[in-house]
Order: C-alpha cells, then structure tokens, then sequence
C-alpha cells in the first residue's frame, strides 16, 4: 500500500514498504508537528478587511489545523473565513477591531457568526460549521431600558433610560415619613419647631452664638442672665407662673427677737447694829421710848451676781445666699 493521509488531519500515513530509512523524519513531523497544532496549536489569522480561506495541508503545517485561532486586523464590513470540510474542533477568537462580525464556514455553506470580541467553540461536522456548544453571546452595547420607581418623598428625573442617560433620584419636597426614618419634615426651620418650638429655652455651656446662626432656624432673646430655673406650678403655699420673675441676690434678715435669760444667786449676808439705851439710877430707873439711842447698820456685801445669755438664730453664710451652679449661655426663643 502506498503512503496516504488521514481523513480529518491529514496525517501523514505511511504504507507497507514504503519511506525504508525515513520513518523517523515521518513520523516525528506527524506527532511533534501536525498532531500537537490539532490538540494544542495557538494561532492568529489576519482577517486583512476582506475574506479569508484556510486549507489543511496534507502532512505539513496548516493554519487550519490548528486547535484555536485568533482572528486579527481592522474591519469595515462583516467577513467571513471560510475552513477546510475536515472534522475538527476550532476555538475562535474574534479579536478584530471596527466592531463586525466574522462568519466562519465551509464554502458554500451557511457556517456560524461570531461577533466583535467574542470567544466560541465551534466545530466543523464535515459538512459545515457549527457551534459545538450553547453560547450566549453579550449583550450589545447600551440598555434596552432602565426606570426607577420611588416612594412619594423621592422625585426621578430622566426615568426611563433607553440608550445612555443619568437617573437623578432627589427629594421631592415631602415630609419623610417616619416610618422611613424620617421626621415627617419638610425642612430645618419646620424640624426645628418640631424640638425647639416658639418660648423653648436653648442652652450651651461653651458657644455663646446666637441659636438662630448657630442651628439655623428661628428667632432668639438671651435670658435669664444671672438667674436659675424654676419650675411653673404651686409648692406650698407658693405658687410660680411660667416667665414670672423674683428673689434676689443679697437676702435681708427679716424682723425677728431673740431670748434673754437672766440668773441671780445670792450666797447670803448679813448687817451690823450699834446704838444703846438712856437709862436713870436707883429705884427709880426705868426706860422709856425717848431713851432710845438711834441705832446706825453697817453696810454690807452682799455677793450677788446676775448672769444674762441671748440665743444665736441663724448661721454665718458663705455664699450671696445662692444655691450650687454651673453657668451657660441662655438663650428663649420668641419666633
């Protein structure tokens, strides 16, 4: 038998008897060369902006031989490349510049069409070529249409998108319900009398601003210099009006008495008395009223000492008479 070529690769098949001494050369083109472009053969047509026709060389390399080809080059139009009816996997890659699409077939056939950067499987049943696989091929560039469907605090401008364009989402001037974490506001000054209504008091220990500069909403009167808070209603039997004012700073002490309490001690004394009686002599001496001499006392120390104590009422202050506190900026609002 004389030597002949395999159907689908063209391989090199020698018959009995022949090539005597060239077996090796033969066989090492056959395996090193023509079966590694069918398995694993990476290769780059240039597509040329026209068609192009590939052959399968018998026992030679051959563009068409190879496993995967990449096509290559700048289009103007669609092409085609058209293949050997050999049966045989292709890997295509169509890696053309200009955007169309290359359709590759046998001669005469309808083939398969692979668009702009697209990678397929394809292989050629001996007839035509066909894919080998179900592909989806991407999308064209662009959108088909896009829209946005918000809640009613939300307006959308440029809804629907059909090519290219910008969705714009924003606030559509409606309060944001609290359900959606909202206020149910509309805007800062509406927020702000929502916290801050119409007589609210705004403190601030450190920035003395003024609350309608500092928050941005409202108008506002500086309070209360000098002065504590106290709250509306009776105590007692005081009772206290909201915006009331009173007390001072320097307290008087008010009319009021004081105990005395006074002790005397007397340890006892006593006086001395002279004086003497005018008497006659012999039987006849008796004493009468006018025979009194006038007696003279003594004067005497008596020892007695009375000691007088007056209660202490109230406490020596330490303050202006004013309760523990800390000083802010104090500010009411009034519109």
């Amino acid at each position: 038998m004389s030597t002949y070529y395999s159907p689908n690769l063209a391989l090199e098949l020698i018959g009995n008897g022949e090539q005597a001494g060239n077996w090796g050369q033969t066989t090492n083109t056959n395996l090193g060369i023509l079966v590694e472009q069918a398995i694993s053969g990476y290769t780059t047509q240039a597509m040329a902006d026209a068609d192009q026709t590939l052959a399968m060389t018998q026992g030679a390399s051959a563009t068409a031989r190879n496993m995967f080809i990449e096509l290559t080059g700048a289009l103007t139009a669609a092409r085609v490349l058209n293949v050997p009816n050999n049966k045989k996997l292709y890997f295509i890659y169509n890696n053309t510049s200009g955007g169309f699409a290359v359709t590759v077939k046998v001669t005469g056939q309808t083939g398969v069409s692979v668009s702009n950067g697209t990678k397929t499987i394809l292989v050629c049943n001996g007839t035509d070529i066909v894919l080998a696989t179900t592909t989806v091929a991407p999308a064209a560039p662009g959108v088909t249409s896009v829209g946005a469907t918000v809640p009613t605090f939300l307006t959308v401008a440029g809804s629907p998108v059909t090519s290219t364009g910008t969705l714009a989402i924003s606030l559509s001037g409606s309060a944001l319900p609290i359900a959606n974490g909202g206020t149910g506001q509309t805007s800062l000054a509406a927020l702000g009398n929502l916290f801050y209504p119409v007589g609210s008091i705004y403190s601030n220990t450190s920035n003395g601003t003024n609350p309608g500069t500092l928050l941005g909403f409202g108008t506002w009167a500086s309070v209360g210099m000098g002065r504590v808070l106290l709250g509306a209603g009776t105590n007692g039997p005081n009772t206290f009006t909201a915006g009331q004012t009173g007390g001072v700073f320097d307290s008087t002490l008010p009319s009021h008495s004081h105990t005395a309490t006074s002790t005397v001690s007397d340890p006892g004394h006593f006086h001395a008395s002279s004086g003497g009686l005018n008497v006659g002599s012999g039987a006849n001496a008796f004493v009468t009223a006018n025979d009194r001499n006038p007696d003279n006392t003594s004067t005497a120390s008596t020892g007695i000492s009375v000691a007088t104590s007056i209660s202490t009422e109230g406490v020596t202050p330490t303050d202006a008479n004013l309760p523990p506190y800390i000083v802010v900026y104090m500010w009411e609002r009034t519109a």
